[in-house]
């Protein structure tokens, strides 16, 4: 009998669209998060079993682990959070997932590679829009041009952000931007380049950011040169830029309290209406040194949707069996047409 799924961080805005994904797929997971009463209520709700447990007590969280198959960790900001939750999936022998875009996230992860294949734990963090669809894309990308040596990747998302995605990014606004140059991560000023990028046959502004891919991209692909894209308006991008003069004034205590009161009171995340009605694109470009490039894009359904969607169905593979132990990116698990599973995404190569 196969064991069960955890969704952990199950009351937050994404974990609710991961657990009813999780009800229509047929599932039946074990709830949890570190506020009791809201997972005890929402289990009851669902005839679900409820295991709240906080991160910080390693024998608890064992205990709350002991039965269970695979986590699907949806509680962020993942800078926090992912590392005590992985750490107990190593000890008990529970397969990880969750749905972080955290550069740092990914490259502590990739770093417990072999204590995870040791003990026959599978690790993929990025189950979700960060980074699915572009991780996928990247992979589809080498296929296309195995000689790459230079990858530049582009989204853009509608709906707004959720509590968790404001709230992260609130955490990481004070540390810049990241490329990956040469193999290595590197570190570039906030909004160091723009550039114009065709999604759907309408350009948009695109601005850097030091998204999951310039970690998981080149773990897919072994491309050296990485830079990943964000669509934004030119104000916001001015706004960014300002970011970096005003960045150290959000670290002081009061001024985070403040802004990450006013996140919290704003809504949750994208309406039912906004999540039914956007969409999702993203583009990408490979080319070597012989100057061959390929290029191609997706568009797919709103991010938080397409999240709940990839995020279940990885996590019903990985409980299946036969996915490889040791850290995994998506496209390494399941490959670069995994993306194309979720529903009403179309994928175009280019001229």
């Amino acid at each position: 009998m196969t064991k069960p799924l955890m969704i952990y961080g199950v009351t937050g805005y994404t974990g609710r669209l991961v657990l009813a994904e999780a009800l229509a797929r047929g599932l039946r997971p074990i709830l949890s998060g570190r506020s009791g009463e809201p997972v005890r209520t929402l289990a009851t709700a669902h005839g679900l079993e409820a295991r709240p447990v906080a991160l910080d007590s390693t024998a608890e969280l064992d205990a709350a682990l002991q039965g269970v198959g695979a986590v699907l960790h949806c509680a962020g900001p993942f800078m926090f959070t992912s590392a005590p939750m992985v750490e107990a999936c190593l000890r008990v022998g529970v397969h990880y997932l969750d749905i972080t875009g955290e550069l740092g996230v990914f490259e502590r992860v990739a770093a417990t590679d072999g204590r995870a294949k040791a003990g026959g734990v599978s690790l993929m963090p990025g189950v979700g829009f960060d980074v699915v669809p572009t991780d996928c894309l990247a992979a589809h990308l080498k296929r296309r041009l195995p000689s790459a040596t230079r990858l530049e990747l582009a989204f853009s998302a509608g709906g707004g952000p959720s509590h968790g995605t404001a709230l992260t990014a609130l955490e990481g606004i004070g540390k810049g931007g990241a490329i990956r140059r040469k193999g290595r991560i590197t570190r570039v000023p906030t909004a160091w380049r723009t550039r114009m990028v065709d999604f759907s046959g309408r350009e948009r502004l695109c601005v850097s950011i030091p998204w999951g891919d310039v970690s998981t991209a080149w773990h897919s692909t072994a491309i050296p040169d990485i830079v990943v894209y964000m669509s934004m308006s030119p104000g916001s991008v001015r706004m960014l830029r300002l970011a970096r003069l005003v960045a150290p004034l959000l670290e002081k205590k009061p001024v985070k309290r403040f802004v990450q009161w006013r996140i919290r009171s704003a809504p949750s995340g994208p309406s039912p209406e906004a999540l039914a009605s956007t969409k999702s694109y993203v583009w990408g470009e490979a080319s070597d040194s012989e100057g061959r490039a390929v290029r191609s894009r997706l568009t797919t359904v709103n991010g938080y949707l397409l999240t709940a969607i990839a995020a279940v169905r990885a996590a019903e593979r990985v409980l299946a069996g036969g996915v490889a132990p040791g850290f995994l990116t998506p496209s390494k698990a399941f490959g670069p047409d995994f993306v194309l599973e979720v529903p009403g995404t179309v994928r175009e190569d280019l001229p």
